[in-house]
């Protein structure tokens, strides 16, 4: 494991930052990227990991959640993109990118982003529903006025395009999730199933330990066995 990504996980690295008459210092949280789309069952999953390692106290994890379309990336339309097509022209996980994006203009991410997984994977809603997606919006606490203005701005998937061309060009980004870390380890991570409650943090540990901390191996896959006849 690196001395990094060690020191962070073991309590060792610590900012410069004291606290108070004591002088306690701040453990650095773990930090990386996400590249994400809504579509994805197993970006569901990892977020459920995610989110479970965060309510455990166990590490300080700042996750920057990074778009990045599969729509586009399956496309084999030389010169079409998601972002820059007619809005009258329906495609799968687009609106999705745009209410998060309007949410992210309200302050509000981390309130729809879940609930946004959520009414996809675990309730089998259609994310590219206009009606869907306000609705979980209202559900979210956004301003729904507001909302519905961003969603019709032509310049609401600028974001999407900024990501989604930055982790093709730059860090060759193929699917999703792929984790990203700071020190330019990356990784594309498929779970089983949802990792909640003790197991999350053994299981995310396990995780830095090959994603972030060993280059050598570049690629882990299981082989599924056949169903008998």
């Amino acid at each position: 494991m690196s001395g990094r990504i060690q020191a962070q996980l073991s309590g060792i690295r610590v900012s410069s930052s004291l606290v108070g008459a004591f002088g306690v210092a701040i453990s650095e949280p773990i930090t990386f990227d996400v590249y994400f789309d809504y579509l994805c069952p197993f970006v569901y999953r990892a977020a459920a990991l995610i989110e479970a390692v965060q309510r455990s106290s166990r590490h300080d994890i700042d996750v920057r959640w990074r778009y990045f379309s599969l729509t586009q990336v399956n496309s084999k339309d030389d010169g079409w993109t998601v972002w820059s097509a007619p809005a009258s022209e329906k495609m799968k996980g687009r609106l999705a990118f745009k209410a998060a994006e309007a949410a992210r203009r309200q302050g509000r991410f981390d309130a729809i982003h879940r609930p946004l997984l959520l009414a996809r994977h675990r309730d089998r809603l259609d994310l590219d529903e206009p009606e869907v997606v306000e609705r979980v919006a209202a559900e979210s606490g956004l301003e729904v006025d507001r909302f519905r203005r961003d969603l019709g701005d032509p310049q609401i998937l600028e974001a999407l395009a900024r990501d989604h061309l930055q982790a093709v060009t730059e860090l060759g980004v193929f699917g999703t999730p792929t984790f990203v870390f700071p020190d330019g380890a990356s990784a594309y991570v498929r779970f089983s199933e949802p990792v909640e409650g003790d197991g999350a943090v053994e299981v995310f540990d396990r995780l830095l330990a090959v994603a972030a901390s060993e280059p050598r191996i570049l690629e882990i896959k299981r082989p599924r066995r056949p169903t008998p006849l």
